[in-house]
């Protein structure tokens, strides 16, 4: 049996909660979610220690402690990702395969840093969008993609991962510049990839399914929406992971997802303006 860590802002939130569960039935009974570090309680929610209580995960009193007694590691904090640098530095230098949660980063350089660590210490290390796993996205011809409209619900700074990952996985991890062209209760942002490549991202609303249209160069369309279970395809390619030690997201391209969200954010200052992603 092979031990998970977690490592947490706090416990009590919803990946930390599903993620036990997903992983056994997903590996089995190869590994198991078996130690929890939060750096703090979570405001009008469960303590720590009542977390831990809850849900039969030893709870360890420093992240150092997770790291030598786990196999291998998840950097939570999935929206507070300004975290992520101080909850992975041990992590990163443990050799073992971690998976530091979405998002990743709070900007293009913390993620630089994050993975030059990584890289430092050979270990292996991703994240991801569990978006980017769903069926209906995986099954897509990435060849000759001229266009794409992205829908989907949330707000733009913790939840335009789930749109703008599939697309860079689509259209490859070489943005150009942004431009900001929504409004308060629907941001949108239009990602320019050059050669005349274009993909925008609208939120437009909680009950909006993530849903991708696509137009090719042979002026060929297609529409899909993520009704698949990508959160249970996401664990699996997680269990896989951890098994192999062979991450299955190229580091570029979530630098380029963290920068269009950084830069996005910019461009939301500027509306109807070019913003120039850096190289």
């Amino acid at each position: 049996m092979k031990k998970i860590g977690f490592i947490d802002l706090h416990l009590d939130q919803f990946h930390a909660n599903k993620y036990p569960g997903w992983i056994e039935q997903a590996a089995g009974n190869t590994m198991k979610v078996m130690y929890a570090y939060g750096k703090r309680d979570k405001e009008n929610g469960l303590t720590n220690e009542a977390w831990s209580k809850e849900y039969g995960i030893e709870l360890l009193p420093s992240i150092e402690d997770v790291v030598e007694r786990s196999d291998y590691l998840i950097v939570l904090s999935p929206d507070n990702p300004e975290f992520h640098e101080e909850l992975s530095q041990l992590p990163l230098q443990s050799g073992k395969p971690t998976y530091i949660d979405k998002t990743f980063a709070p900007d293009r350089d913390t993620a630089i840093r994050l993975f030059d660590l990584a890289a430092k210490h050979n270990t292996p290390m991703y994240s991801t969008s569990a978006l980017r796993f769903a069926s209906e996205y995986a099954a897509l011809d990435r060849n000759g993609i001229q266009t794409i409209n992205s829908w989907g619900p949330g707000a733009f700074a913790n939840y335009s991962i789930h749109q703008i990952e599939p697309i860079v996985s689509l259209m490859g991890p070489n943005p150009k510049r942004v431009m900001y062209t929504g409004t308060p209760d629907s941001p949108a942002l239009l990602i320019d990839f050059g050669d005349g490549r274009q993909a925008a991202v609208n939120h437009m609303g909680e009950n909006c399914p993530f849903t991708l249209g696509i137009k090719h160069d042979d002026d060929s369309f297609k529409q899909v929406t993520a009704q698949s279970n990508f959160f249970a395809l996401f664990i699996e390619n997680l269990v896989n992971f951890f098994e192999t030690g062979k991450p299955a997201v190229d580091p570029a391209e979530t630098i380029a997802v963290m920068t269009i969200i950084e830069y996005g954010l910019k461009a939301a200052d500027t509306p109807y303006v070019w913003v120039e992603l850096p190289v």
